[in-house]
């Protein structure tokens, strides 16, 4: 195709095709079909309203399941930044979401996510910067790719999906290919706190010809994809699932009980551990019989219940670990009554006191996946901190950086003290 200028294009979009990749012997969705290939007008860009994928109104979401049998947790955050991608001369502003996904507590992979709504209401995905890790490194980062550098866009979602319509999520086969079809758009979904009507379900097929089946709930987005034996759920979002309350005594109690049962932990008073893991247990008796996400319930119970029996064997590094499990979920159900930013900060001091457990246990590749993380929700924290408060952390963080690169267990454990310190600071300053 000849060269346009961004005003031809826009002019003309239209009706302008998007070239499409080889996909070899895959069997493909036919062109009938497709919903993604022409080229359209990106006039206001952030401003996503279609309701199955409301990526501008997600500040946080959380998702739990099970993959290759082991517990799995992700967390998806919208930053508080945009990035512009050039596509076939047409530059567009794109929201970038953050994903970072956790296989049995450790840092599993992330990826930089872009999207942009079109003037017809399907919402387009321009690229993702992932990197998978292994033992706290990454390993590679296959599957990352850019609109107008790698090849064309991909929709990953309609403006108005009907059953038997298809699209490619992903359109770049030997990197990146996911294409869905649509199989229902009335389905009522049994969402994290009752049904959601309107659902649509899709039939997503992959590079290698496997399928996974997956939901896409109004006002959630993707909510459930299961294949073969994992799964991965929606726990909740919010806003959408925000109360417009303080935070609970009892869970704030849960919380606050499991932080103070760490530090005890640590400095073997285990008779004070054991009262502040009995204040934990009735707060969460308590705040238990409320209304809440139905996944988080049973996995901050067992938690809570693993702590109980670790401070009861006075197992420092299991018990130290069982508080940052059960701090962690109970943080958790305190986003839809806190902002965002307060939990970030108080996950960042968790995650502080995580590199304090595994410098302990001298797991060096747990310490650097720490850190990772720790980069990671800083990057959430941009604009929410003052200079002082920013500059600090970034110290800080770098002196963790250091450490963990030249493989130096004591000035780790003294930067994550520093860290840990600072984010209840700057948590107390809000």
């Amino acid at each position: 195709m000849a060269a346009l200028s961004c005003v031809s294009i826009l002019a003309f979009a239209g009706g302008i095709r998007i070239p499409q990749p080889k996909t070899g012997s895959l069997r493909v969705a036919s062109d009938a079909t497709r919903l993604d290939l022409t080229l359209p007008t990106f006039s206001h860009p952030t401003r996503v309203t279609n309701p199955l994928f409301p990526v501008s109104k997600q500040a946080s979401v959380l998702f739990t399941g099970t993959v290759d049998n082991k517990p799995f947790r992700t967390e998806v955050t919208l930053l508080p930044y945009t990035r512009i991608v050039t596509w076939n001369g047409i530059q567009i502003e794109a929201l970038v979401s953050q994903y970072v996904a956790y296989s049995a507590g450790r840092l599993e992979e992330v990826a930089c996510d872009l999207y942009a709504q079109a003037d017809d209401g399907s919402v387009w995905y321009l690229g993702e910067d992932v990197s998978d890790f292994r033992d706290g490194q990454i390993y590679t980062k296959e599957g990352t790719w850019l609109a107008g550098k790698d090849g064309p866009p991909a929709m990953i979602m309609p403006g108005h999906p009907r059953v038997g319509d298809s699209y490619r999520a992903e359109n770049m086969p030997g990197i990146a290919f996911e294409e869905v079809t649509v199989t229902s758009v009335d389905h009522v979904y049994d969402g994290p706190l009752g049904p959601i009507r309107g659902s649509m379900l899709g039939q997503e097929l992959h590079a290698d010809g496997t399928t996974e089946s997956k939901t896409f709930a109004p006002g959630y987005g993707e909510a459930f994809t299961r294949s073969g034996g994992d799964t991965e759920e929606l726990a909740f979002s919010v806003p959408a699932d925000r109360l417009q309350e303080a935070v609970p005594a009892d869970l704030r109690m849960v919380t606050d009980s499991a932080l103070q049962a760490f530090d005890e932990i640590g400095n073997k008073d285990w008779a004070a551990a054991a009262r502040s893991v009995r204040a934990m247990d009735v707060g969460w008796l308590k705040f238990a019989n409320t209304t809440m996400p139905k996944s988080i319930k049973p996995i901050l119970h067992a938690a809570i219940a693993a702590l109980q029996a670790e401070v009861g064997k006075h197992n420092i590094q299991g018990a130290r670990q069982a508080a940052i499990e059960a701090a962690r979920w109970s943080l958790d159900l305190q986003l839809r009554y806190r902002p965002v930013a307060e939990v970030d900060l108080a996950r960042f001091g968790l995650w502080a006191a995580q590199v304090l457990v595994d410098v302990a246990a001298k797991d060096f590749g747990a310490v650097n996946g720490d850190m990772f993380t720790l980069t990671l929700i800083r990057d959430r924290l941009l604009g929410a901190l003052d200079a002082d408060a920013a500059q600090n952390l970034n110290i800080h963080l770098g002196e963790l950086m250091t450490a963990t690169g030249e493989q130096k267990l004591p000035p780790a454990r003294k930067a994550a003290e520093q860290l840990r310190k600072m984010a209840a600071a700057a948590g107390r300053a809000r």
